[in-house]
């Protein structure tokens, strides 16, 4: 009960309701998934993305409403073995932006987030199901929650949707839709 207590006390290193929100600047964050193909696509892939972003803060509602919190927007490094499937690698780039929507006085912030993004995946063209170019597009959508630790550390646990395809420049673009659990953590200054 105590943990309990303890996750859903007050968070000393936030604003009260009376007082302006003032979210951190910058961010730093690292987060790993797994994720399934989960339509489209014929073959069972698995992969496993490993996120590197920074965030910076370029907005903030501060009126003690349901949308009270901040935009971030996000630059991230996208580096993902692909365990099942045809290719064995991802490399790529995503901008977007997520907004963290923050409760007076409460360490959790539910979040969500989008963006738009390109990179590089060793295709096969030759065989049936893989992915007709090197080239590819990225879009990613995730929801979940983060838990501020202090002023500077906070974890989060969410659901991950990644869409990689080549936009139709080659056919086949059989692409890939995948869903999964996504965990990370981040640095505040």
């Amino acid at each position: 009960m105590v943990v309990v207590t303890r996750a859903f006390a007050g968070n000393p290193f936030s604003a009260s309701a009376s007082e302006a929100l003032n979210p951190p600047r910058f961010e730093i964050a690292a987060q790993s998934g797994y994720l399934l193909g989960v339509f489209g696509n014929p073959d069972s892939y698995e992969i496993g993305p490993e996120f590197l972003t920074g965030r910076v803060r370029w907005g903030v509602v501060s009126e003690d409403i349901w949308s009270r919190g901040y935009n971030q927007f996000c630059l991230t490094g996208l580096l993902e073995p692909i365990f099942r499937g045809i290719e064995n690698h991802y490399f790529g780039m995503n901008f977007g932006d997520r907004y963290n929507f923050v409760r007076p006085n409460s360490r959790l912030v539910p979040y969500a987030f989008g963006g738009l993004g390109l990179g590089w995946i060793d295709s096969h063209p030759d065989m049936r199901g893989s992915q007709g170019q090197d080239f590819t597009f990225n879009i990613l959508a995730a929801a979940g929650i983060s838990y501020q630790i202090d002023d500077h550390w906070k974890i989060d646990a969410g659901i991950l949707y990644q869409h990689l395809s080549n936009g139709g420049q080659t056919d086949p673009n059989p692409s890939l839709n995948l869903f999964g659990p996504q965990v990370g953590m981040s640095y505040s200054f």
